[in-house]
């Protein structure tokens, strides 16, 4: 018992120093430390914003609801109706099979547009119309009507469609050269049929090439967006902040079929540039100027001893083509065009691709070591400055060919002294004939061949079976008959 008060005694006595030790410590560190305050400041101050944008609300936050009020009734819903040409499509038989009473089958799709003027005017993917047999368009107020189809152009995958209406809510056209990554924008359309959906997210990237068209004069700049757009949203407006068109929302990267991060948009500026074509000649002015090209990279600035590693480079130039009649050459950079710098093939495309043939424009090019300015007059792929109109560009549809000159050995070799030759052959009447590449069109009925125009100028309008005249470059003469 005495032990245990001997303990008890101790730890008392311990405790109570403890104690006296912290509070002396306690006091000392209030003596030395002032005690703190939240002061609040009842003078206006500006929020500082996270993110920039010409319309913000209070948080500093981009407000969103005026643009997509101002869109949503200028997107349609857009049904599609075409006939099965095919019977790979087939996948059960009928009884109709077997005693030829098989009617043709409707294959159904849908996707968006976007209505441009209060008079009836649609812009949307080529490849949501294309081969349409007939086109229905739902407004957001569900009024519907059917569309006809005033033009198409696969290579920037657009197309124009009309309605017959008055007084319709449109889109305002914007300005995607202005744009810069980081930028807030919408997409509104209807994906999996459902309409007048509206998604938020930033620019991404800029002139962005994803070889999704699937031709070699195709122009693809395109951009790139975080905000979601799935299958039905094609077609469908890509606003800014203020609900001005900058883009229409045409793919998305993806190995499901569905949205996993990115999606693509054409810029307003192609749409503009296609949209006054098909309106005013039923077609698209295309403009070329006649060379191959290639990024520069740090490999390609090394060997050709350049400063920075920018521009395109220039691999080949087409004989009599608009960049050889310039004066461009081979191995040459070009640096900018009309005084915007292009470090890309798809911005360089994008930028000729504004243009009409017939249009001057000027290139700041690396030739010889020297960097120069080059005035270049651009062409049709016929390689002269002419406009062209629908009904020219179905008769070359038609044909399915790409020519060229005559070399003057082959000329001399033959003894003929006019003739155009063909290069290459896709699926037309040509190739349906039978001709091969390489045969040289001396005469398509009673017109004798000189040039390209030539061969359009004998077909235009023709009806009917035609004979065409020519000869191999091996000396064999062949008359083939084709129909039109």
């Amino acid at each position: 018992m005495k032990g245990f008060i001997k303990v008890l005694t101790t730890a008392i006595i311990g405790g109570l120093i403890v104690l006296g030790g912290q509070k002396l410590l306690t006091q000392n560190d209030q003596k030395e430390t002032k005690p703190l305050t939240f002061q609040q400041n009842n003078s206006p101050v500006e929020p500082r914003a996270i993110f920039t944008s010409s319309v913000e609300n209070e948080s500093g936050l981009p407000d969103l609801k005026k643009a997509a009020a101002k869109t949503v009734h200028a997107v349609v819903y857009i049904q599609t109706e075409f006939t099965r040409k095919s019977s790979v499509y087939d996948q059960y038989f009928s009884i109709d099979d077997f005693f030829g009473r098989r009617s043709p089958s409707i294959l159904k799709a849908s996707g968006s547009g976007v209505i441009i003027s209060s008079d009836g005017y649609i812009v949307t993917n080529n490849h949501v119309v294309q081969e349409a047999d007939k086109i229905t368009i739902t407004l957001n107020d569900k009024r519907s009507y059917n569309a006809k189809v005033i033009g198409t152009n696969p290579e920037t995958d657009l197309a124009l469609l009309k309605i017959d209406a008055k007084g319709l809510e449109f889109v305002k056209f914007g300005n995607s050269d202005q744009l810069q990554v980081g930028d807030w924008v919408l997409a509104v359309g209807n994906p999996f049929n459902l309409t007048s959906t509206v998604t938020a997210g930033i620019i991404s990237a800029k002139a962005r090439n994803i070889n999704i068209l699937g031709s070699n004069s195709a122009i693809e700049s395109f951009l790139q967006t975080d905000a979601v757009v799935n299958p039905g949203n094609s077609g469908g407006a890509l606003v800014d902040t203020k609900g001005n068109l900058v883009g229409i929302n045409a793919a998305i990267a993806s190995r499901t079929g569905s949205y996993i991060g990115y999606s693509f948009a054409i810029p307003v500026s192609i749409v503009k540039k296609v949209v006054t074509d098909l309106k005013e000649f039923g077609t698209v002015q295309r403009a070329y100027i006649g060379i191959t090209i290639k990024e520069v990279n740090s490999e390609l600035a090394k060997e050709l001893q350049l400063d920075s590693i920018e521009g395109v480079y220039v691999q080949s130039v087409l004989d009599q083509g608009a960049g050889y009649n310039a004066g461009l050459e081979a191995g040459n950079v070009i640096l900018s065009l009309n005084n915007t710098p292009v470090n890309s093939t798809s911005l360089l495309l994008e930028k000729i691709g504004l243009h009409r043939p017939g249009d001057k424009i000027k290139l700041k090019v690396i030739q010889d070591k020297k960097v120069r300015n080059i005035d270049v007059v651009l062409t049709n792929k016929y390689g002269t400055t002419e406009l062209e109109k629908a009904s020219e560009i179905e008769v070359s549809a038609k044909i399915g060919a790409e020519f060229a000159n005559v070399p003057k050995s082959i000329m001399q070799d033959l003894g003929i002294t006019h003739g155009i030759q063909i290069t290459k052959i896709q699926n037309g009447v040509l190739k349906t004939a039978g001709i091969r590449p390489g045969f040289i069109i001396l005469k398509i009925g009673n017109t004798k061949i000189y040039d390209k125009k030539d061969i359009k100028n004998a077909l235009i309008n023709k009806k009917g079976g035609i004979l065409i005249e020519g000869i191999y470059p091996n000396g064999i003469r062949a008359y083939y008959g084709i129909g039109l």
